[in-house]
């Protein structure tokens, strides 16, 4: 009797540690590392994503103590994504190139100033963060920028640790300043914007007529097939998938159309195929974060011009 006892107890255990588990929330934070090569402290055409990168995500307690921190490495979108389990309190947090990898050596001397995290959202016992880009340097810049010394402005203050010496950042010489309407202003838009004929001229590197496959790649193409358009992709309804297409087709544009746009095209991507990866609660959550990013957490305009 006493076995019997000590077993049903243990199986309560058990359960109640399960239930425990499930109930936990977790937090998510994603960015990118770009190469800045003209050493502008700023994102320009002229830029690329890097892979092989370390970033350091640190977190500070009230007194200004590093209570937590880890390491991660940037794939070769350039992005990196860490998770955290159970409830940490990330907003006192601050990500930070750390280091260098293979294939990225050539644009590792200077690390750009760290960057904080920013909520996206809250719901259903997860928090997802986001970080403005990080950037990495040449040991010069390229030859068509300008060599003229930047003037001094302030920087966040890095978190107390070791790390890289800070970039002062300094705008970019007419000569080479890129285009800053409308790509290198703030915009998104919602889907049915992007399936109106009159703003047609605004899709970048797509067409209405791409196919999904060629536009996400290989895994996006075994769950919607070879066949289906972006114009098809904007359409979807019925299903959380289909859900999940429209708003990652809608932030795919939004992301060729802005660079300042929430999510970087090589996250929209990758975002992408670890939703259809993972299991239909996985996806609904993408899909509701893109769709927030595409709505603009009602504070960023859709920047959409009728074409001529």
């Amino acid at each position: 009797m006493e076995s019997l006892c000590k077993l049903v107890f243990a199986v309560l255990l058990l359960l109640v540690a399960g239930l425990v588990h499930e109930t936990e929330a977790d937090g998510m934070i994603t960015g990118t590392v770009y190469c800045d090569r003209c050493k502008d402290g700023r994102l320009s055409l002229f830029d690329y994503p890097l892979n092989g990168m370390k970033v350091t995500i640190a977190c500070q307690d009230n007194t200004g103590q590093v209570t937590t921190w880890t390491e991660v490495t940037t794939n070769w979108f350039g992005s990196y994504t860490v998770r955290f389990d159970g409830t940490p309190d990330l907003s006192r947090c601050q990500a930070q190139l750390s280091g260098n990898g293979q294939g990225s050596t050539d644009c590792g001397a200077v690390a750009g100033p760290p960057q904080q995290l920013r909520l996206m959202f809250r719901m259903f016992e997860m928090e997802m963060y986001t970080v403005n880009s990080l950037l990495s340097q040449p040991a010069k810049p390229m030859s068509y920028c300008s060599t003229s010394s930047p003037s001094p402005s302030p920087q966040p203050k890095p978190v107390p640790m070791p790390s890289p010496p800070t970039l002062v950042p300094s705008p970019p010489p007419p000569s080479v300043r890129p285009p800053l309407a409308p790509f290198m202003e703030a915009s998104a838009c919602p889907s049915q914007n992007w399936t109106m004929p009159e703003y047609t001229c605004h899709w970048r590197f797509v067409q209405p007529d791409t196919k999904v496959a060629v536009a996400f790649g290989l895994i996006a193409a075994r769950r919607y097939g070879t066949d289906m358009s972006l114009r098809e992709a904007l359409e979807g309804r019925g299903d959380v998938y289909r859900a999940l297409l429209r708003e990652g087709t809608t932030a795919l544009l939004n992301s060729y159309n802005s660079v300042m746009f929430g999510y970087p095209t090589a996250n929209v991507i990758y975002d992408m195929d670890l939703a259809l990866m993972g299991s239909q609660r996985q996806a609904l959550y993408t899909a509701m974060r893109f769709r927030r990013a595409n709505s603009g957490h009602g504070t960023i305009p859709c920047k959409l011009n009728p074409c001529n």
